[in-house]
C-alpha cells in the first residue's frame, strides 16, 4: 500500500511542478498522469474494487485540494513575476500633442519612412512626397495609427 501512496503523491507533485515551474504539456505533466494512473491501477489489482474506488476518490479529492491551494492568489504572487508597467502609449501622446498642420523637422531621411520631430516629440513619419532629406522642415498632413503622414515645406 505504501508503494501505491508514493506513486500517487509523486504524481500529484509532478502536476504541481507542471503548473508552477514548467507550464505546458511536458514530461512532468505526462509523468504525473502516468504515476497517478499506475497507482490507482495497482490499488484495483492488488486490493480489489472497493479499495480501488476509495483510492480513486481520495486521489481526486487530494488533486482538487492541491489545485485549489496552488491557484490561490497568494501562492501565485510568491512565484510569478511582479512587474508593473506604468505609462501611456506613444499613440495617445501623439494624438493629444500633434495636430494636422503642425510643423517640425525630419531627423532621418524619409525614404518614405523615417524619424521626425514635431512639437518636441520624436515619432515615425511617412512622406507623401517621395524622399525627404534629414533636417528638412516638414508639415503634418495626417495622423495615421502610430505614424505621422508628412510633406516637406518648400
Amino acid at each position: 500500500m505504501a508503494g501505491i501512496i508514493l506513486l500517487i503523491v509523486l504524481g500529484i507533485f509532478l502536476f504541481v511542478v507542471e503548473f508552477l515551474l514548467i507550464p505546458g504539456v511536458t514530461i512532468a505533466g505526462i509523468g504525473g498522469v502516468l504515476l497517478i494512473g499506475w497507482g490507482i491501477y495497482l490499488a484495483f489489482v492488488d486490493f480489489g474494487v472497493q479499495i480501488g474506488l476509495v483510492t480513486l476518490g481520495v486521489t481526486l479529492f487530494l488533486s482538487v485540494v492541491v489545485l485549489a491551494f496552488i491557484l490561490r492568489s497568494r501562492t501565485w504572487q510568491k512565484v510569478m513575476l511582479d512587474t508593473k508597467i506604468e505609462g501611456t502609449s506613444h499613440e495617445t501622446l501623439a494624438e493629444n500633442s500633434v495636430k494636422t498642420g503642425d510643423k517640425g523637422e525630419a531627423l532621418t531621411r524619409l525614404a518614405p519612412v523615417g524619424k521626425v520631430k514635431v512639437n518636441d516629440i520624436v515619432m515615425e513619419g511617412k512622406s507623401i512626397a517621395g524622399y525627404i532629406d534629414p533636417h528638412t522642415e516638414i508639415e503634418v498632413v495626417k495622423y495615421s495609427g502610430s505614424q505621422l503622414i508628412v510633406k516637406p515645406i518648400k
